[in-house]
């Protein structure tokens, strides 16, 4: 397997609980290694530019409420088939879902509020880090 990058966000539900290095650690602790972190508070046109994929879907407004209640960290990993790797220590998107040990299943409030994002293709991770990150913010 060869080393990608991956794209994730600590959302605001974890970062109201004061979760954010618990949430790195099990990142971390799956092989992953950050390269670029940063702790922002997202604007709504951010958001919305975000999750413009979904903008048609009934969720939208109420996904980027949430999104811009509080700080998110968006952060860049990078390891052995990242976005693989990632979305397997996140766990499923519903927290009743996910398997026990995953970041999910462990920390998740609910579907809506289930602590983190990950990118779930490379091609969706190039596009998400560069939403977010400048080059020479990538420091790995």
């Amino acid at each position: 397997m060869a080393v990608t990058r991956t794209f994730s966000i600590i959302k605001p539900d974890a970062t109201r609980r004061n979760l954010t290095g618990a949430v790195t650690k099990m990142l971390e602790d799956a092989g992953l290694r950050v390269v670029a972190s940063k702790r922002i508070q997202m604007t709504r046109e951010q958001a919305e530019g975000f999750y413009a994929v979904h903008k048609e879907r009934p969720f939208f407004g109420e996904l980027v409420e949430f999104m811009i209640s509080g700080p998110v960290v968006v952060q860049v990993l990078e390891g052995e088939d990242a976005v693989k790797r990632n979305r397997d220590v996140m766990g499923a998107t519903n927290p009743a879902d996910a398997d026990e040990g995953t970041i999910r299943k462990t920390y998740a409030e609910s579907i809506e509020a289930n602590s983190v994002h990950g990118s779930d293709s490379d091609e969706n991770a190039k596009i998400e880090i560069d939403f977010f990150f400048n080059e020479d913010e990538l420091v790995g």
